[in-house]
């Protein structure tokens, strides 16, 4: 009997070919991600179901997720980001230099970003994890990490 991953690569029709916009910010996230000490994967498959554009593992072992929106469709049309609460510390908005910020909601936090890095413009209050949850994602996320590089 084999258990089911905690995370996982996704494999969803969504890993194709993806808009220049979004492949830009979700770079810059990342980028900005391993500036702040943070160690980045992107389109990471949470229990749940959803997929997280970008999860990071902090330097304490705080774990960030970020949604990337490439624009206010993409935003108005997706309201399942309330669903990546349970699996992080942090959770952000990750947007271009264009977007509306003001219609994100504001108990979130906000990163603008684009191809060479990016800015927290408003910074996402802190949600601690249970330890033993967060013992699970970050097992689950090193396991991911590894392998993901190539043998």
């Amino acid at each position: 009997m084999s258990a089911t991953p905690l995370l996982t690569l996704s494999l969803s029709p969504v890993d194709g070919p993806r808009p220049e916009t979004t492949r830009r910010i979700t770079r810059g996230v990342a980028r900005l991600m391993v500036d702040l000490g943070h160690a980045p994967l992107v389109e990471v498959a949470l229990p749940n179901g959803r997929r997280a554009d970008v999860m990071a593992l902090g330097p304490r072992g705080e774990i960030v997720i970020c949604e990337v929106k490439s624009s206010l469709e993409d935003y108005r049309g997706d309201r399942k980001w309330g669903d990546y609460a349970p699996f992080c510390d942090r959770f952000y908005f990750a947007v271009s230099t264009g977007f509306p910020h003001t219609v994100l909601p504001d108990e979130v936090g906000l990163i603008v970003a684009d191809d060479f890095g990016g800015a927290i413009l408003r910074d996402s209050g802190p949600q601690p994890l249970a330890p033993a949850r967060r013992k699970a994602l970050t097992i689950a996320f090193a396991r991911l990490a590894a392998f993901r590089r190539p043998f």
